[in-house]
């Protein structure tokens, strides 16, 4: 099964608190992302394109306080007591999505091993639009360090991104999430949290 990494996510108890915390660790503003209506979060993105890993941003994810609650459980554990008692100390590194061309093709590989990634569900947000695997309960597969999978329309977020010098150098989901990143600071490294 082909994959790529799409982007990592930092989670943050506030989308206000996300684009401080990136800005002190990071030094730089992520930019306007937009709503989720289907998931009652937003975001803010950062491009961290590099050579090993192109087409690939940051995203910062909240739960949107003036949306309507979305009638199922948030994506990436947003809705767990336990990450949300964890996000109240600070943002961090909650999870990563890779890139599928075919998200119907990898569910059922992942299946066919005995993993449980949910179903394809349709998205959209402006111009673009993707389906991404959806669990009914909401839960990351971080036991299994396994990616949330995405298939994109014709547009990808870092179609439009600028680049505001901060680069993907390395990633590793094998032992617990980590990843490395140039930013106009020097080297930063992220641990995932919760």
């Amino acid at each position: 099964m082909s994959m790529a990494l799409d982007h990592l996510v930092v989670g943050a108890a506030s989308l206000d608190e996300g684009v401080a915390w990136c800005e002190r660790v990071l030094g730089v503003a992520p930019q306007p992302g937009g709503k989720h209506a289907l998931m009652g979060t937003h975001n803010r993105l950062l491009l961290i394109s590099g050579p090993n890993h192109p087409r690939c941003y940051l995203e910062v994810i909240a739960i949107d306080p003036d949306a309507p609650p979305p009638g199922r459980p948030r994506w990436f554990d947003l809705d767990q007591p336990a990450l949300r008692q964890r996000l109240g100390d600070g943002p961090g590194l909650i999870h990563w999505v890779a890139r599928v061309p075919n998200l119907d093709a990898a569910l059922a590989c992942w299946r066919s091993e005995g993993v449980d990634a949910g179903a394809a569900v349709k998205a959209s947000r402006g111009n673009l639009t993707w389906r991404i695997a959806l669990r009914e309960d909401g839960r990351r597969l971080r036991r299994e360090a396994l990616p949330v999978l995405i298939e994109w329309g014709e547009a990808h977020p870092t179609d439009n991104l600028p680049d505001q010098g901060v680069q993907l150098l390395g990633f590793d989901a094998r032992d617990g999430l980590k990843a490395r990143l140039r930013t106009l600071r020097g080297e930063v490294e992220l641990e995932a949290i919760g």
